[in-house]
């Protein structure tokens, strides 16, 4: 499967080390917005090409798949250029920045019917499979997710410590990961959600911390908090707080609420959720089926994020 990589920052990376281990699959192209990054990635990765028009390698008949790791600004209109150009495709979480073109994405993937996924790494992560299944089997049941979503990002750097081209959103980024999250973990879409933010960053123009509740109808919540101020332990921190337990999960990583680790090795191919986040979007594509984490099944999720952004607009 010939794969092209759209984005050679942080994430970008990431995949392209993740498809590295991957039978089968050979990055053709690397676009970025330099083409020096991307001609460097390139040779780094085995990739003959390199580009800065995505355009231009969405047209090449060496490209079955691309993988957008870029700007969460150009998502939506990139993933549409990408399924109507006939190519299958991944976009990074999130999908869109609005409601309305995540539906647009949704309608275009179901005109096409290509694999168009979503990036919601946290459904592959090893530790949150582990409680899926003790879920599945009737053995642990959620009461409560209390999530901690805790940056110190006080300028435009990604997270590599380099700049960026473009501003990170607490809500249409990071909420993400735990909207869509409580919703695949409880199996319920959420009925009841709130959000209040602090002050907006005088430069970036965006809220530098944020609370988000949400409840489903059978009453099970969750406690968002999020931070781009928080000087500390850095990244995601998911409590489950359950009938039958405490969990908590830092990315790949199980523990349960007293610290005893909790082995997951065995949960899946792999222990890292972005590797296991591409194996299935190859395995949808060679089984033409739709991956977990398609669009229609992560839609919910932004029909929420735009409720919250609505919230947030009338308080400003």
């Amino acid at each position: 499967m010939r794969i092209a990589v759209a984005g050679a920052g942080a994430f970008g990376i990431k995949h392209l080390d993740a498809l590295a281990a991957i039978d089968g699959v050979a990055v053709t192209s690397v676009v970025s917005r330099r083409l020096e990054q991307a001609e460097q990635v390139a040779r780094k990765y085995g990739a003959d090409h390199a580009d800065t028009d995505l355009d231009k390698v969405l047209a090449r008949d060496d490209v079955d798949a691309v993988i957008l790791a870029t700007p969460t600004q150009l998502h939506a209109e990139q993933a549409i250029a990408a399924l109507r150009a006939g190519k299958h495709v991944q976009v990074e979480i999130p999908l869109a920045d609005s409601w309305a073109d995540a539906q647009q994405v949704d309608r275009v993937q179901r005109e096409t019917g290509l694999v168009c996924m979503v990036g919601h790494t946290r459904r592959f992560n090893p530790s949150h499979q582990w409680v899926r299944r003790r879920i599945a089997a009737g053995e642990l049941s959620i009461q409560q997710m209390d999530v901690q979503t805790y940056f110190f990002r006080r300028t435009n750097m990604n997270a590599l410590g380099q700049p960026r081209s473009w501003t990170d959103h607490l809500l249409w980024h990071h909420a993400a990961h735990t909207v869509d999250l409580f919703q695949y973990q409880t199996g319920e879409e959420t009925e009841i959600a709130n959000a209040v933010q602090g002050p907006l960053h005088p430069e970036l123009g965006i809220a530098m911390d944020m609370s988000i509740q949400l409840r489903t109808p059978s009453g099970r919540i969750c406690t968002l908090s999020l931070s781009f101020n928080n000087d500390g332990p850095l990244g995601t921190f998911f409590r489950y707080i359950c009938d039958n337990g405490t969990y908590i999960a830092r990315y790949d990583d199980l523990v349960t609420g007293r610290e005893e680790p909790v082995d997951v090795s065995g949960v899946d191919v792999s222990t890292h959720g972005i590797e296991l986040q591409d194996r299935e979007f190859v395995a949808a594509i060679r089984e033409a089926r739709e991956p977990n984490s398609s669009v229609r099944s992560v839609l919910s999720c932004y029909r929420v994020l735009g409720e919250l952004d609505a919230q947030l607009a009338s308080q400003l």
